[in-house]
């Protein structure tokens, strides 16, 4: 017995240490190891499944808006780079260069791209020409590369996987209309199927992307009360096509430039899962995006007819992601390594349950079990991952309204942030001065200003000059 524990015994208590229990979560699980280039991972098959099954319903849901999946170069030459100075000043530190190709130097450097509203600029003003062109609603699956000093699995790393939607528009209208839809897809995506609750907001103008007329975001809350961004859709404007010269020709004939947007969710959504949902047993994922939504473990598999009946069963799920654990580990082994992995729904057969005619059902979320005829098998198995999938949900929701508070007063503020993790609603007066004093001594920053506005005073939280906005507060990641 004290070795089948011996796996979940290796898993830091996220009370004790929160970070710890995160590394062991992603290393035991095997979803990602650390890789020779410092800074970078290995996504191992467990992790890049999960990433394969957001990008399909990504994916899915971005093209039911009319977006077409292109893709730009990895290279972006240092003049095409400078031709935005707010873009440019904001992702400096993190660029990394190509100075030669082969033995050779270049005569231009080039960056590994960090993002690529210049690449697509570029692309645009040699694509637009007419109103006809118009919009041009385009997305790219790619890894990017950003030079972070402190980096930890999916959260921050060096080169991370993502999306980058990139559209251009005739009118800023249209553009504010695709910037909003594209935040609602992902908040959608996130509530629906990784049963994350998030908060929708705009970002303040100090927390806005690099050149962006308008940043909006979606922040989920992590079960130790930080924050995690976890999705941003940029309004532009026309700022990038007037530097880049993106023009068309409208109905009058008259040059007009086009207005831009862009929006990005990446790799480190799957971190939002691990600390969102995980347990001490480790990995807790929803049914939606499990990439093994039910495994069959045989029970004295070496008894004559039990391994032959796990694989019927499994041909019966045919209509589910399942898996039939044939290994020789015992079976208290297997029960910890699918816990886990976080796999949602355990179906338990042995010769009892075949004499029985029945099967037993294990919910890796509340870890309850549930004797069921085998004839009702399949709506069973239907009907409890659907029940797992909502119950997840409901329990992110409790747990973020649990942990959302209010302050109306700078002493209450402090004492909220130092003592209670989570999100704090208050009031700001809208300066920058204010925003960067909460952050120096409190170590909390501005989340979003969320579109569902309170007033909960009249006066900013900082300096009590006349508030403006109501916003999310809070310590993140």
């Amino acid at each position: 017995m004290a070795k089948d524990k011996k796996m979940v015994e290796a898993i830091t208590s996220m009370e004790e240490d929160f970070a710890q229990w995160y590394t062991d979560v992603v290393k035991k699980a095997e979803l990602c190891d650390y890789a020779s280039v410092k800074g970078c991972m290995v996504i191992k098959p467990a992790g890049y499944a999960i990433w394969e099954n957001i990008q399909n319903e990504l994916d899915r849901r971005f093209k039911a808006t009319g977006v077409q999946n292109v893709y730009m170069p990895l290279f972006i030459p240092e003049s095409l780079l400078d031709k935005e100075k707010d873009h440019v000043e904001g992702f400096a530190p993190e660029v990394a260069w190509v100075t030669h190709g082969g033995l050779e130097p270049l005569q231009e450097r080039l960056c590994v791209r960090p993002t690529s509203e210049t690449l697509f600029c570029d692309f645009y003003a040699k694509d637009i020409h007419s109103y006809r062109d118009l919009p041009r609603v385009y997305n790219q699956w790619c890894s990017v590369v950003r030079w972070e000093k402190t980096t930890r699995p999916f959260l921050r790393s060096r080169e991370f996987l993502w999306q980058e939607g990139h559209t251009a528009h005739a009118t800023a209208q249209e553009a504010q209309e695709r910037t909003i839809q594209m935040l609602n897809v992902y908040a959608d995506f996130c509530e629906e199927v990784l049963a994350i609750p998030v908060v929708k907001g705009q970002k303040t103008d100090k927390e806005k992307f690099a050149g962006a007329e308008a940043t909006y975001t979606i922040e989920a809350l992590m079960h130790d009360g930080k924050a995690l961004q976890s999705g941003t859709s940029h309004n532009f404007g026309d700022g990038f096509a007037k530097a880049f010269e993106v023009q068309y020709a409208d109905k009058d004939n008259a040059l007009k430039y086009v207005h831009q947007t862009s929006w990005g969710v990446s790799t480190r959504i799957i971190g939002a899962i691990i600390m969102v949902h995980g347990d001490d047993n480790g990995l807790v994922l929803p049914p939606k995006i499990a990439p093994v939504q039910v495994i069959i473990i045989p029970v004295q598999q070496q008894k004559e007819g039990v391994l032959d009946k796990a694989y019927e069963l499994k041909e019966r799920l045919s209509g589910f992601r399942v898996k039939v654990d044939d290994t020789d580990k015992s079976p208290g082994w297997k029960f910890s390594e699918c816990e886990m992995r976080g796999i949602p729904l355990r179906v338990e057969i042995g010769p009892k349950d075949m004499a029985n005619n029945q099967a037993v059902l294990v919910r890796r979320d509340t870890h309850e079990k549930t004797v069921v005829s085998l004839d009702e098998l399949e709506n069973q198995v239907s009907s409890m991952l659907d029940t797992i999938q909502s119950d997840m949900l409901k329990r992110a929701k409790e747990h973020q309204k649990a942990h959302t508070y209010s302050a109306v007063s700078w002493e209450e503020f402090v004492e909220v942030i130092n003592s209670k993790p989570g999100f704090v609603k208050a009031m700001w007066c809208g300066s920058r001065e204010c925003e960067e004093k909460i952050k120096e001594e409190t170590g909390a920053t501005s989340r979003c200003m969320p579109f569902e506005q309170e007033r909960l005073a009249d006066t900013c939280i900082c300096c009590k000059k006349p508030a403006k906005k109501m916003v999310y507060w809070g310590r993140a990641y």
